[in-house]
């Protein structure tokens, strides 16, 4: 039984921080890539962050490069997001993700197993 359970969200102010959780189990142990997705109000669900975890290899989106940090702890079985400097324009809910579909990049959103997405607030 795969499960992806997010937390850590919040409202904050602008140029403030936050750092998102994702508790992982069951087939999400051998996926090689998990990543972070976003959606606002209105808009489609879009690539944050991705991590590739046999090269240990991360990626952002051009709209977070420099602002936030994706980063894998395997013995808590926990993705994280650490978010700082945030801006009102980052304001959505944030689901973190694991196990691309075959042929799909780590920003595309085909991924096999979803959480159920945590609400990040910036004013």
């Amino acid at each position: 039984h795969v499960q992806l359970v997010e937390s850590g969200g919040g409202s904050v102010q602008a140029g403030g921080s936050l750092r998102l959780s994702c508790a992982f189990s069951g087939y999400t142990y051998s996926a090689h890539c998990m990543g972070w997705f976003r959606q606002a109000p209105g808009k489609g669900r879009e690539g944050v962050a991705g991590l590739y975890r046999v090269t240990n290899s991360s990626h952002y989106a051009d709209s977070v490069e420099g602002r936030f940090t994706i980063a894998l702890d395997n013995a808590k079985s926990t993705l994280y997001l650490q978010m700082t400097s945030l801006k009102p324009e980052d304001t959505a809910i944030y689901y973190c993700a694991a196990d691309p579909k075959f042929g799909s990049n780590w920003y595309d959103v085909s991924y096999n197993y979803w959480g159920q997405g945590t609400q990040v607030t910036v004013s």
